[in-house]
């Protein structure tokens, strides 16, 4: 590339330093970002800014990438390469911003924590006698019954909830959305025990389902160390939080119905490709029974190991 290319870089740096005060260490990133952009122009052959191409910019990215670099770096630079193209643009050494519509590949998505089965059982299967530890018991057994989010069982009403027809109402869930969710027989025989005891806590006419000690509605952060108490209690090897409860009933839902679009509906998620990070769970389980189970897929002796037991390429998938 010409001199003149390797200016705009300095030019546009200095601008982003007195005009929009970014940071040193933002400054540093983007000078290095632009330096490689620049460098594989010269690779590629490109004399100038302006010979710039939106297939270059994707091929470079997509280079980039092979190379192992996350996608979090790669938003970054080409963050950097529009905001630099765009400021060209505006001072007319540009006619189009080559950048604008590339995206970076998306991360893989982290699969979410669950509890497995006997793990739930561990964390659930007790009678409590003492008030607040009733209440406690309701909550997680509604968590995992019912598959709420947070904020939806903070808050739920005393009308929301109908034991007869095994019932509950989440008025204003996620995107302002409503539904209507069944409540499984452990849990609406634990939240019974809790509403036999809950008027001794009820102050004026507090139509919180759960209540304090005071009486008054728990907020979401008193229900979060509550459930986090409520697993060192009962010598769970984890650091449990709600949402974890709300994943293992996703997983373990989807795990004995195979029904993705009734789980979607159950969890209230607006597209189903969110509820589908709970199909790579469920193939991760099926894959660790297959490995258990397969005669062809655990390890054992073979002819000519010499009988010391040795796996010699046993293992298939």
């Amino acid at each position: 590339m010409d001199k003149h290319a390797q200016s705009l870089i300095g030019e546009f740096i200095r601008k982003l330093r007195t005009e929009r005060h970014y940071s040193p260490r933002t400054l540093e990133a983007y000078q290095r970002d632009l330096q490689k952009l620049l460098s594989f122009c010269e690779q590629a052959g490109i004399e100038n800014w302006a010979g710039l191409e939106q297939a270059d910019i994707r091929r470079y990215i997509a280079g980039r990438h092979r190379q192992g670099i996350s996608s979090k770096t790669l938003q970054r630079e080409l963050s950097a390469s529009r905001s630099f193209f765009a400021w060209q643009l505006k001072n007319e050494n540009l006619k189009h911003n080559p950048a604008i519509d590339v995206r970076a590949p998306r991360s893989g998505r982290k699969l979410p924590e669950t509890l497995d089965a006997d793990q739930a059982m561990q964390l659930l299967e007790t009678q409590p006698q003492e008030l607040l530890m009733l209440r406690d018991h309701a909550i997680l057994e509604l968590f995992y019954s019912s598959g709420l989010r947070l904020s939806e069982l903070a808050a739920l009403n005393r009308v929301d909830l109908d034991l007869q027809e095994g019932m509950v109402d989440v008025i204003g869930g996620k995107g302002a959305k409503d539904r209507r969710l069944p409540v499984g027989k452990k849990a609406r025989l634990a939240l019974q025990r809790w509403l036999d005891q809950r008027a001794d806590l009820v102050s004026g006419s507090q139509s919180a389902l759960f209540l304090t000690r005071r009486g008054t509605r728990m907020g979401v952060r008193n229900i979060q160390l509550r459930v986090k108490e409520w697993a060192r209690r009962r010598g769970l090897d984890r650091s449990l939080h709600p949402h974890m409860l709300r994943h293992s009933f996703a997983s373990h839902m989807l795990e004995s119905s195979h029904d993705l679009r009734a789980v979607q509906e159950l969890l209230g998620h607006e597209d189903i490709t969110t509820t589908q990070i709970y199909t790579h769970l469920d193939f991760q389980h099926l894959a660790e029974v297959y490995d258990k189970a397969h005669p062809r897929a655990h390890k054992k002796k073979i002819e000519g190991d010499g009988g010391t037991g040795k796996d010699t390429n046993a293992k298939t998938r």
